[in-house]
């Protein structure tokens, strides 16, 4: 009886570790080509007069910025560092948006990924990770 249990238990984790594989090996296939996408990522915002064009990257570094000549008419340095700097944020906040659906395509649903992608929050990606093992312990009892 006792073996029975044993290889009845052995099948179900020895199916559990491959059903884990799996989805780790499904994951990491998926990581190289997430990596060129993400690294081909730019993302450009025009400001409201179309003078002003920046170009970002995937972490929303400036990586081009084109400024039509029409913006020298005015010397009002101040509105124009201004104009700059929204478009340039504009350009980033897109940025983010886009690295965030490329990411959510090859995450499971719920990891905590988009949360720190997001604002920041590591501790989204923790929790996560927190509420899985405890998954598992509750199976595993």
């Amino acid at each position: 009886m006792t073996q029975s249990v044993d290889r009845d238990a052995n099948r179900a984790l020895r199916a559990r570790f491959d059903e884990v594989h799996d989805q780790y090996e499904r994951l990491r296939s998926g990581l190289d080509e997430l990596r060129h996408r993400l690294a081909a990522v730019e993302v450009t915002a025009t400001s409201d007069d179309g003078h002003i064009a920046a170009t970002v990257g995937p972490r929303g570094q400036l990586v081009r910025l084109v400024l039509d000549p029409r913006v020298h008419r005015t010397h009002d340095t101040e509105a124009l560092a201004a104009r700059i700097t929204g478009t340039v944020q504009r350009a980033a906040a897109r940025a983010t948006t886009v690295v965030r659906e490329l990411v959510a395509g090859y995450l499971p649903p719920g990891s905590g990924a988009g949360d720190f992608l997001d604002g920041g929050d590591f501790g989204a990606l923790l929790r996560r990770g927190d509420a899985a093992l405890r998954e598992e312990a509750a199976r595993g009892a």
